[in-house]
């Protein structure tokens, strides 16, 4: 791992609640590629949980995070650079529910299949950036030993995490607690970096009611949110979340307040916490959108940029976020972090086999051993897609992107 300069905004900071936007825009089509039919039409009222579409691939809902008239369809950008088509909903600002949030006493009284059921009900994917729903990585577990939950913002900038942290510590401790109870799961860790003393604070403070989760503080290092570092750190042991077997499960804090919402209120995935940071911005700052916000508009509305020569607008983390064409992009779940860098064009060179990439790869691989022979064995496979060896490349070869064509990954 690799200690990188902090960025970050303090988590005690503010969180600007920029949920009063006009027009909201719903993605027909997720950054894992699950398409969406609509069953909304124009002209059409709908409210917070409606479903707006129906897809052949997940049963997970596409559903409305305001009440609203549903305005038409237009095309937006999402969080892997895909440009789609959206549902645009003029907000009305009522916050009318399909059904109105109850409140449960007791989250840890759920069964499995009620806690699945909510899960699918209520939209919660991964909120960390692979967009995965939860009841599918939950439905054929049993038995856990171990949560583990990344609240360590490890990539340069972002702090979302560490916001939403600061703001909800008891809750999310409930949440994983209910979790634990639910699924059967022994021993709760939630890690954090081992800097950020004031989250840590904010999590001791709570702490004493849950005996079975403990704080762990991680090296200030890049990547050490990762799961398979988390995983390797906490547990001395290797993790495989495709092998049924494995009886370790890694969330993101954000996911883990999601599933906080659902099982106490029953309330749909609605709004998220977002870093909007770099030089871009006349200030780094956490924002709190609702699920289908246009960064265009966020713009428009406020006097919040720096004007730069070559602006390079970046989705996600610096290390492993994507660059977008346009400020028309649309908050997703998945989206914690937008960038606005200058952007260095630099010329690519040949490897010149200064071996700087094997040096910092956290997984111990060879990445210019991979892309010169093209050849998976030699454990592509194993790559975690940090970005370090890109990062620290003198020749300024992308060598994630070249890995994960040679592995056959998808462009999320």
């Amino acid at each position: 791992m690799v200690p990188i300069e902090n960025r970050k905004i303090s988590p005690s900071s503010k969180v600007i609640n920029e949920e009063d936007i006009q027009i909201i825009y719903i993605p027909l089509e997720s950054k894992l590629g699950y398409s969406y039919k609509p069953v909304v039409k124009a002209n059409e009222y709908v409210c917070i949980g409606t479903t707006l579409g129906k897809s052949s691939v997940t049963s997970l809902p596409l559903v409305s995070t305001v009440s609203g008239t549903v305005v038409g369809f237009e095309d937006k950008y999402i969080s892997n650079g895909k440009l789609v088509r959206c549902i645009v909903i003029e907000n009305d600002f009522k916050e009318k529910y399909v059904n109105k949030p109850g409140k449960k006493t007791n989250i840890n009284k759920y069964s499995k299949e009620e806690f699945l059921y909510i899960l699918e009900g209520s939209g919660v994917t991964d909120m960390g950036g692979s967009d995965y729903p939860l009841y599918l990585k939950y439905q054929n577990k049993d038995n856990l030993n171990y949560l583990i939950v990344d609240a360590t913002d490890y990539e340069i900038y972002k702090s979302s995490d560490s916001a939403l942290v600061y703001n909800n510590a008891e809750e999310i401790l409930e949440a994983m607690d209910a979790m634990a109870d639910i699924m059967g799961i022994k021993k709760c860790y939630i890690a954090v970096n081992e800097d950020n003393t004031t989250i840590i604070k904010k999590l001791l403070k709570h702490i004493g009611s849950y005996p079975n989760i403990k704080v762990y503080p991680m090296i200030n290092a890049y990547p050490s949110g990762h799961a398979k570092i988390l995983v390797s750190e906490i547990l001395d042991m290797d993790y495989n979340p495709l092998n049924k077997n494995t009886r370790v499960v890694v969330e993101n804090v954000a996911t883990i307040y999601a599933i906080y919402e659902a099982l106490k209120y029953h309330k749909p995935v609605s709004d998220r916490y977002v870093t909007l940071a770099g030089p871009g911005f006349k200030n780094n700052c956490n924002y709190k959108f609702k699920i289908g916000t246009s960064l265009n508009e966020v713009l428009l509305k406020n006097d919040i940029l720096n004007k730069l020569k070559n602006p390079l607008l970046i989705a996600g983390g610096a290390m492993t976020g994507k660059a977008i064409k346009s400020d028309d992009l649309i908050v997703t779940k998945d989206l914690h972090t937008i960038l606005l860098l200058e952007n260095k064009e630099e010329e690519t060179l040949p490897c010149i086999k200064c071996g700087k990439c094997s040096e910092v790869c956290p997984v111990n691989l060879i990445p210019s051993l991979i892309i010169e022979t093209k050849n998976k064995k030699y454990n592509a496979n194993r790559c975690i897609e940090c970005g370090l060896c890109s990062y620290v490349c003198p020749a300024k070869i992308d060598i994630r992107e070249m890995i994960k064509k040679i592995r056959g990954d998808k462009d999320e």
